[in-house]
């Protein structure tokens, strides 16, 4: 994967680095807020999603496990952390990794398929 491809939509990175969303682990650009993240892995659904990306609409929330109790913060203003739990997503937030293309399309070691 060429990740100069993506230079222009996400803030520079150099590597990837490894988060948990809803028990499964996935691969992101360092450096970047959550809901670009979520863009990396699922760029159709959270592209057209109904964000403002500036922490107005609260409609990217989501809440990470933190110290074994759940903290809501904003997507769009988050930064990504190696090891981040995301145990709950907002109800916009139709997250679904695109299997076909683009660099998320791949789980950490093995493939997503629609509806697992």
């Amino acid at each position: 994967m060429d990740l100069n491809l993506y230079k222009d939509i996400f803030e520079p990175f150099e590597k990837l680095v490894e988060i948990e969303i809803l028990g499964k682990t996935y691969e992101v650009p360092e450096n970047n807020s959550l809901l670009r993240c979520f863009q990396f892995l699922s760029l159709n659904s959270i592209s057209q999603g109904d964000f403002c990306w500036n922490r107005d609409c609260m409609n990217c929330q989501v809440w990470i496990e933190n110290d074994g109790r759940e903290k809501a913060v904003i997507a769009c203003r988050a930064k990504v952390e190696a090891g981040m739990r995301i145990i709950r997503l907002h109800e916009e937030i139709e997250f679904a990794p695109d299997v076909e293309s683009g660099p998320g399309s791949t789980e950490k070691g093995m493939k997503h398929s629609p509806g697992s």
